[in-house]
């Protein structure tokens, strides 16, 4: 049964009623281009097939999560974009709103994603004492946040295990027979994991980079797969009811040429807040090239209606707000009734406080649909494993449909090589 549903009711104007036409022929030819594999960058379409391809290394995973969680007290995951950015997002919508005050073990923390030093600093300081265990994620063992971050936690782990069992609690996720990682790893004896060769990084949630990362976490990956392989059996459907995803593509690519250029996914749950992190990376690595492509911007809700509202408000009308929101909510905390009712609110006791949110959804898009800005929604029945693997799916479908509408290639990123060349010429690397 789907869990994520799609409401374009408030993008009138400047969308028309009948914008969404199941024969539109841009869109048919991107899905087209999608399902036939003969478009910009085909070879990387590998994650079309993730969920039934990584449902046999699911006993695999799972005992290296098993391993992992009874040897550690903290779990470093090394990687940047998309080699962290899913996991974090599941890990953040699944388990523990705040992890400093979890007593789950053991803690995942990210790293390998930044230089500051102030950051490793605090992470060498905060590990010291616990039992660490290590996995680094990169396909060509050469990205140099995520290498200037291994090179330094190895060490830790080498001085504090001795090298051979440090080398037991390192897991490299890489190049299936190439790179600096796969090398070192095959050497150390590090347990391995392999990236497909047709994945792309920000495409590779559902492969080990996120799904060790998730087990170890204690998410059931079985279920997410699960929920990824129901959309991606729909994800060509003419059928809008049951490809949101096309709809979602479509309705996105008709507010660009529209002028609507910068698109706010707002969510109301901060336990969605790092999805909509993976969310910006996903669309704005895809879709922005050759001058072409709207802005992925993200916002907490209702924190952020006190500061970014006033813009989107009232602010320039060259955006639209795509809203994500959770419909039923697992556990409820109710407002209790005050005597004297001083913060007025005695009206609202007794009520759950997921309606009062829902309420404050609801009159913040009234809000800003009256201020000009078109609005879409999308729903999620509940937030759990399979649900949360449909919207990776939902999200990966769509921005390979958008990204052929535009008529670029979504599958690679050229741009995020300019910083690299001149960091390195900066640097005195050999060859630049």
């Amino acid at each position: 049964m789907p869990h994520v549903s799609l409401d374009t009711e408030f993008l009138q104007p400047p969308l028309s009623k009948d914008f969404l036409s199941e024969s539109d022929p841009e869109l048919l030819s991107a899905m087209e281009a999608v399902r036939m594999k003969n478009g910009a960058g085909s070879d990387f379409l590998g994650w079309l097939d993730l969920p039934k391809k990584m449902t046999p290394q699911i006993p695999v995973i799972n005992r290296a999560a098993m391993k992992i969680r009874e040897e550690s007290d903290i779990v470093l995951v090394l990687g940047i974009g998309g080699s962290y950015l899913g996991a974090k997002a599941a890990l953040s919508a699944l388990g523990p709103r705040l992890p400093e005050l979890s007593t789950e073990s053991p803690r995942v923390i990210f790293a390998g994603q930044n230089l500051s030093t102030s950051w490793l600093k605090d992470i060498l300081s905060g590990i010291k004492d616990s039992r660490v265990s290590l996995i680094v994620i990169s396909k060509s063992g050469t990205t140099t946040e995520t290498s200037v971050s291994f090179r330094i936690f190895r060490e830790f782990l080498v001085k504090k295990y001795g090298r051979e069992e440090a080398a037991s609690r390192i897991y490299a996720i890489t190049d299936a027979a190439r790179g600096a990682l796969k090398t070192e790893a095959d050497r150390e004896g590090y347990t391995k994991f392999v990236i497909p060769d047709d994945v792309g990084g920000r495409f590779s949630v559902l492969t080990p980079v996120g799904l060790l990362p998730m087990a170890v976490a204690g998410i059931d990956i079985s279920e997410v797969l699960a929920g990824a392989d129901d959309y991606a059996a729909r994800a060509f459907s003419h059928d809008f009811r049951e490809n949101p995803a096309a709809c979602y593509a479509l309705a996105r690519y008709k507010l660009y040429k529209e002028a609507c250029c910068i698109e706010i996914l707002s969510v109301f749950d901060p336990a969605l807040s790092s999805f909509a992190g993976w969310w910006q990376q996903l669309f704005g690595e895809s879709e922005g090239k050759d001058g072409k492509s709207l802005f992925p911007a993200s916002a907490t809700f209702t924190t952020d209606l006190h500061s970014l509202g006033q813009w989107i408000q009232d602010g320039p009308r060259n955006i639209f707000e795509t809203f994500l929101t959770i419909e039923n909510e697992e556990d409820e905390i109710y407002l209790p009734e005050e005597k004297g009712d001083l913060d007025g609110l005695n009206y609202l006791a007794g009520k759950p406080v997921s309606y009062i949110n829902k309420m404050a959804f609801k009159g913040t898009r009234k809000a800003h649909r009256d201020g000009n800005v078109p609005c879409m929604t999308l729903s999620m029945d509940r937030l759990n494993p399979e649900s949360l693997g449909e919207l990776f799916y939902f999200m990966e479908a769509a921005v390979a449909f958008s990204g052929y509408m535009l008529e670029v290639n979504p599958f690679n990123q050229p741009g995020v090589e300019s910083y690299k060349k001149e960091m390195f010429r900066l640097l005195g690397k050999p060859g630049y």
